[in-house]
This record gives structure tokens, C-alpha cells and sequence, in this order.
């Protein structure tokens, strides 16, 4: 499948997901619900392993974190001599924030709410920032280590533990710690895989070939 195909496919899944969000479907709340009650339950209980979480989602996976490392690419590809490649990477993770942040105005979504929470967070909930922009970083730099020849198995370690791991992990601590419903994450994946998949697509397409 190519890319923009992928991008429609996600794009069709994310707009389903928000309008559910926003009409409230009770199914979805009710699961939302029961995810966040369950995990909370033993974010409380875990202490040892709710510090490890939010160790990992204020420097490891935090939107700031993810930035720096679509700077460091940047700078890479500008010194190459890679320009276009370089603004076009750096444009799609704005456009990635931009989205976010646009879509939690928009949506308004409150956040969970607890007598004994273990973490705190501002802002409208939907989507998960944290998630979203894990997922427009590891999937650009994915793309660029496939655009430069990585293969075999060094591809396959990257796949696996700078984007899966990595885009699951963000999202994963999120609900965890209590900030976030679960479906705020799926839509951060979901928003962030399709501006991906849309990048991709637009720069291999034709109206960008007499610039490259």
C-alpha cells in the first residue's frame, strides 16, 4: 500500500475516532473508563514503577525530547546538503504540534480526574500530545534512516525500539499516570502516524521533484 493510501486509511480512523470523542459515544467512554480506573489503581499501589513512568514520559518521551531530536536530524540533513529534506522534516513536526494543539482547543476534552492522583498535566486532553508527537518523530526518522540504505538487521532494531517501542511507551505512561484516557492516546497515534504517511507521500510525489 502506498503511503497516501496509508495516510486516507489513518486519516478515515482518526476523524471516526474524533467524532466519537466528541459525540461522547458512551461505549467508548465507558471503556475509556475502565481502562483508566484499572490502571490507576495500580499506578497508586506500584510506587517504584510510576516514578520509572514518569521519569520516562517527562525526559524520555516528552514532547520537548522528541524536538530536539527532529533538530539534531535537521542539522544533520542541512550539513549534508540535504535543505529541502531538512525543512520538510522540521515543517512536518510543526504541522504535527500545530494539529495537537488546534485539536485540543477544538475538542475541549477534560482530562481524568482523581482523589489520589499521581501525576498532573494542563491542557485539553485530546489527543495526547505526548503520543502524537512520539509518533511524527520516530515515524520521520524512520523514514530517513530507510531513505539512507539502513537495512537488514539494524533496520529491524530501529523499528523496534525507536518506533514501537518508543511510540507505545509515550503513550502507555500517559494513561498510566493518570493524565490522559486511553483513547487520547490511540487518536495521538492515529493523527500522528496519518501526518506521517501524508509527509512521505507529498515529498515523493511529483510536485516537489523539480526542487530536489
Amino acid at each position: 500500500m502506498t503511503p497516501a493510501r496509508v495516510g486516507a486509511v489513518l486519516g478515515v480512523a482518526s476523524l471516526i475516532l474524533l467524532a466519537l470523542v466528541a459525540a461522547e459515544w458512551k461505549p467508548l467512554i465507558s471503556l475509556d473508563r475502565t481502562v483508566s480506573v484499572d490502571l490507576h489503581r495500580w499506578a497508586v499501589a506500584e510506587p517504584g514503577l510510576t516514578q520509572a513512568n514518569r521519569i520516562l514520559t517527562d525526559w524520555v518521551w516528552d514532547p520537548w525530547t522528541m524536538r530536539l531530536l527532529t533538530a539534531v536530524a535537521f542539522f544533520v540533513l542541512w550539513f549534508r546538503r540535504e535543505r529541502l529534506l531538512a525543512c520538510w522534516v522540521a515543517v512536518t513536526s510543526l504541522v504535527g504540534a500545530l494539529v495537537s494543539q488546534g485539536l485540543k482547543s477544538a475538542v475541549g476534552r477534560e482530562r481524568p480526574s482523581w482523589p489520589d492522583p499521581v501525576d498532573s498535566a494542563h491542557f485539553a486532553a485530546f489527543p495526547s500530545g505526548h503520543a502524537m508527537t512520539a509518533t511524527v518523530t520516530v515515524g520521520m526518522l524512520l523514514w530517513l534512516l530507510r531513505r539512507h540504505g539502513v537495512s537488514g538487521v539494524l533496520w529491524r532494531v530501529a523499528l523496534v525500539v525507536v518506533g514501537v517501542v518508543s511510540a507505545l511507551g509515550a503513550g502507555f505512561t500517559r494513561v498510566w499516570l493518570g493524565v490522559h484516557w486511553s483513547s487520547d492516546v490511540v487518536a495521538g497515534w492515529l493523527f500522528g502516524a496519518c501526518l506521517v504517511a501524508l509527509s512521505v507521500a507529498t515529498y515523493g510525489g511529483r510536485a516537489l521533484s523539480r526542487w530536489r
